[in-house]
C-alpha cells in the first residue's frame, strides 16, 4: 500500500467511525421524550441517559490513548468499535431504564477506545501542512452525524420506535469493522514495551467520576462531599505521574507546553458552554413549542449542517494561518449565539432558533478543527496518545460538565417532577439560567484561547 493509499484509507476509516457516536447522541436527544414516556421517567433521570455515556468516556479516554501508544492504536481503535457495536445490540433489546443506562456505560467504554486513538492515528499519518485538512474532514464526519441524527432519529422514533435508532447503527458498526480490517492494516505504537500505569488510571478515573458526578449533585451536601473527593484525588494523580517512570499522562505537556495547555483549556470551556444546547432546545421545541420529534429534528439539524459545510475549510485554513486566532474567533461567535439564547421565551419563533443555531454552527466550526490541529501539532510522536486522549477528555469532560449544569438547574427549578404544562415556566427558567451561565463560560474561553497565541507565533 502506497503512502497516499494509506492516508486515504485511514481518513476513510476514522471519519466513518467518527460519524457513529455523534449520530447516536443527537438521535437519542430527540428520542428522550419517547423514552421518558415509556419508562415514566422524570427530567433528571432522562438527563442520565445522556450523561452516563459521557461520564464513562471522560474517565477512560486518557487511559485508552495511553494504551494505544503501548499496545497499538489500531488495536485499541478496533476493540473500541467491537464494544460500541455490541452495546448497540444490547440497547436495541433493553427492557428497562437500568439496562439502558448500563448499556450506555458499556457504549462509553467503546467510545473512549475509539476517540482516545483516532486523532493520534490521523496525526501519525498526516504531516504538518496536511494535518489540518485531514482533521477538518474528520470533524466534518462528526458533524454529519450530528446533522443526520436529529432528522433520521426523529423519523425512526416516530415510525419505528426509539429502539430502532440503535438497531439502525448495528450494521454501520459492522461495516466500520470490515473497513478497519481491510483498509487500515498498519499499526502505530511508539511507546511499545513501556509499562501501563494501572494505579494512575484508577486514581484518574475515580477523580474524574467524583468531579463530574459530584458537580451534578450540587448544591446538595452529597454533591459537595463527592466533588471535594475529586478535588483531593486529582492532585494525588498529578503527584504520582511526576514520580513514575512511564506515567499515564506526561505532566510536562501541561507545565512546559503553553500551546497544549491553553488549547486544551479552551476546548474544555467551549464544550462545557455549548454541549447542553441541543438537550435544552430539544425539550423547548417538543414541550414548549409542541413540535413532534421529526419537526424538532429538522430545526436542530441547522446547527450541525452548518458545521459540516464549514469545518473542512476551517481545517484547511489552520494549515496556513494561526490556528489560535481562528479558534478564538470561533469562540467569540459561539458566545454571541449563546447571548441571543438568553432571551428565549415561549413566544420565540422557530425561525429565531434556526438563526441562532446557524451562528453557533459557524462558531463551533471555526473553533474545533483549528484548536484540534493546534493541540496535536504541539507534541512529539511518542506523546500523540496523551494528546489525543487529553483532547477527547476535554471534549467529553466539557460535554459532561455542560449536561451536569443542565441537570443541576433542572433539579433546582423542577425537583423530581415529570415535565408537564404546569411546570413549563420552571422549565423555561432553568433553560434561561443555563444559557446565561454558558454565555459567561464562553466569554471566559475567548481569553483562554487567545493566551496560547504568543507561543503559536514563535
Amino acid at each position: 500500500m502506497t503512502e497516499r493509499e494509506l492516508k486515504r484509507s485511514v481518513l476513510t476509516v476514522t471519519a466513518f467511525a467518527s460519524f457513529l457516536t455523534p449520530f447516536m447522541g443527537s438521535a437519542v436527544n430527540l428520542a428522550l421524550p419517547s423514552i421518558g414516556e415509556e419508562f415514566s421517567l422524570n427530567a433528571v433521570t432522562l438527563n442520565w441517559i445522556v450523561s452516563s455515556y459521557m461520564l464513562t468516556t471522560s474517565m477512560l479516554l486518557l487511559p485508552a490513548g495511553r494504551a494505544g501508544d503501548i499496545l497499538g492504536r489500531r488495536k485499541i481503535f478496533t476493540a473500541g468499535m467491537v464494544v460500541f457495536t455490541l452495546s448497540m445490540m444490547l440497547l436495541t433489546f433493553t427492557p428497562g431504564i437500568r439496562w439502558l443506562i448500563g448499556a450506555r456505560i458499556l457504549q462509553g467504554v467503546g467510545g473512549a477506545m475509539m476517540f482516545g486513538t483516532n486523532m493520534a492515528i490521523l496525526t501519525s499519518v498526516f504531516p504538518p501542512g496536511e494535518r489540518g485538512r485531514a482533521m477538518g474532514i474528520n470533524v466534518t464526519a462528526v458533524y454529519a452525524g450530528l446533522a443526520s441524527g436529529p432528522f433520521l432519529g426523529g423519523i425512526l422514533t416516530r415510525y419505528l420506535g426509539w429502539r430502532s435508532i440503535f438497531a439502525f447503527l448495528i450494521p454501520m458498526g459492522i461495516i466500520s469493522l470490515i473497513l478497519i480490517r481491510s483498509r487500515m492494516k498498519k499499526e502505530w505504537a511508539e511507546a511499545k514495551g513501556e509499562s501501563f500505569d494501572w494505579t494512575g488510571s484508577v486514581i484518574y478515573g475515580l477523580a474524574m467520576a467524583a468531579l463530574i458526578f459530584g458537580f451534578s449533585k450540587l448544591p446538595t451536601v452529597q454533591g459537595w462531599v463527592i466533588t471535594g473527593a475529586g478535588l483531593v484525588l486529582m492532585p494525588l494523580f498529578v503527584m504520582r505521574e511526576k514520580r513514575v517512570l512511564h506515567p499515564l499522562f506526561d505532566i510536562t505537556l501541561i507545565s512546559g507546553n503553553r500551546v497544549f495547555t491553553f488549547s486544551s483549556l479552551a476546548a474544555l470551556i467551549h464544550y462545557a458552554a455549548t454541549s447542553a444546547i441541543g438537550f435544552f432546545l430539544s425539550l423547548f421545541l417538543q414541550y414548549i413549542k409542541d413540535l413532534g420529534p421529526r419537526d424538532a429534528g429538522f430545526v436542530l439539524m441547522s446547527w450541525p449542517v452548518t458545521m459540516t459545510l464549514i469545518s473542512p475549510l476551517a481545517g484547511k485554513l489552520s494549515d496556513h494561518h494561526n490556528p489560535g486566532v481562528l479558534a478564538s474567533i470561533g469562540m467569540a461567535i459561539s458566545a454571541a449565539g449563546l447571548v441571543m439564547l438568553c432571551f428565549l421565551t415561549p413566544q420565540t419563533s422557530v425561525a429565531f432558533i434556526v438563526a441562532v443555531l446557524l451562528i453557533m454552527g459557524a462558531g463551533f466550526s471555526l473553533f474545533s478543527s483549528p484548536n484540534s490541529n493546534a493541540i496535536m501539532s504541539s507534541v512529539e510522536k511518542r506523546q500523540l496518545g496523551n494528546a489525543s486522549g487529553m483532547l477527547g477528555t476535554m471534549r467529553n469532560a466539557g460535554q459532561t460538565l455542560s449536561m451536569a449544569i443542565a441537570l443541576m438547574l433542572l433539579a433546582l427549578y423542577m425537583g423530581n417532577e415529570k415535565i408537564n404544562p404546569d411546570n413549563y415556566p420552571q422549565l423555561m427558567n432553568s433553560m434561561k439560567s443555563g444559557f446565561i451561565i454558558f454565555s459567561i463560560l464562553c466569554f471566559a474561553g475567548i481569553f483562554a484561547s487567545l493566551a496560547r497565541n504568543k507561543s503559536l507565533r514563535k
